[in-house]
């Protein structure tokens, strides 16, 4: 039986970098204590996503090398606790700053680096480099190899970022967060692990970090099952509000035989109906005049009428 345990480490940051590593090195340590495979910061860790009503100047200041020794660190006592862990961080990147999620494999390796595609441009995110790709890696676990794919919070509000992630195979979406979960953006993480028939953990600061609310979840897409009647609540960990460090135990050969005979993922798409789907058109009523065109992306032709 693979049973793939993850931590998520619902805890509030610190005033400094220096505190934020220590208490997440205290954090990955207890995770392991617990029986850990892969442990799992909110978003943007490394300086607790203090970037709201403050000056872009002054918080991009506080952007880290992704070979800085706070992220390195990291990769170190991957190592030593053989454990997986999702480190998050402002990233210096060129001129500016990214928010990134980096994967350290249970040896201390660099598996994957992710920069958030879908930034808030509509708030104070809009001064922040967005990533290019979604990308996923064969993370090796005790338990054997997992397909792991990464989004980090808005990014969920987008139903092409997980079908992309499944569709590289990903089994395990990893989800830093950091915003008030409530039902509909709870019902959007149930939605992607049903409709992909794969398996999403979720971490978000608790309820004592402003504007966030905790209710960390992990959800494993497993709607049906033989001996069961109707579909099954596939919301597998749901974390209160508090500070702590929470375990769900994701049973692999479960998820990958229903993946191996249900109707969702990518058993019965029909791609050459979707051409849509990539087309740069914007039309009313979501034409918004913050939208950012040109940097780092491609130009999306605006019709008015």
């Amino acid at each position: 039986m693979h049973v793939l345990k993850i931590a998520l480490l619902q805890i509030s940051p610190c005033g400094s970098l220096d505190e934020n590593l220590e208490k997440g090195i205290q954090a990955c340590q207890k995770a392991k204590e617990r029986g850990a495979d892969i442990a799992l910061f909110p978003e943007m860790w490394s300086n607790g996503y203090r970037i709201y009503d403050r000056p872009a100047k002054e918080w991009k200041a506080e952007a880290i090398s992704s070979d800085s020794s706070f992220v390195n660190t990291f990769g170190s006592l991957a190592g030593e606790l053989d454990m997986a862990i999702g480190i998050t961080l402002l990233e210096k990147y060129g001129d500016g700053a990214r928010n990134t999620l980096i994967l350290f494999d249970r040896h201390g390796k660099r598996t994957l680096t992710y920069a958030k595609v879908h930034t808030c441009d509509f708030s104070v995110e809009k001064d922040l480099t967005r990533g290019e790709e979604f990308c996923t890696t064969e993370l090796d676990t005790a338990c054997g190899p997992v397909k792991v794919g990464a989004m980090i919070c808005y990014d969920r509000e987008f139903p092409e970022s997980a079908r992309i992630l499944m569709l590289q195979g990903a089994e395990l979406i990893l989800v830093p967060n950091a915003c008030p979960m409530e039902i509909n953006r709870l019902s959007q993480l149930r939605a992607r692990a049903y409709e992909n028939m794969l398996a999403i953990a979720t971490c978000n600061y608790p309820e004592s970090v402003p504007d966030c609310n905790g209710r960390s979840t992990v959800f494993d897409g497993v709607a049906y099952l033989p001996e069961i009647e109707g579909s099954r609540d596939t919301c597998i960990l749901e974390a209160g509000g508090e500070e702590g460090i929470y375990l769900a135990e994701l049973d692999l050969d479960h998820l990958r035989k229903y993946r191996k005979s249900e109707v969702h993922g990518n058993a019965y798409r029909r791609p050459e109906k979707y051409g849509v789907l990539i087309s740069s058109e914007i039309r009313e009523p979501f034409i918004r005049s913050d939208r950012r065109s040109g940097q780092n992306s491609c130009l999306a032709e605006i019709i008015t009428n």
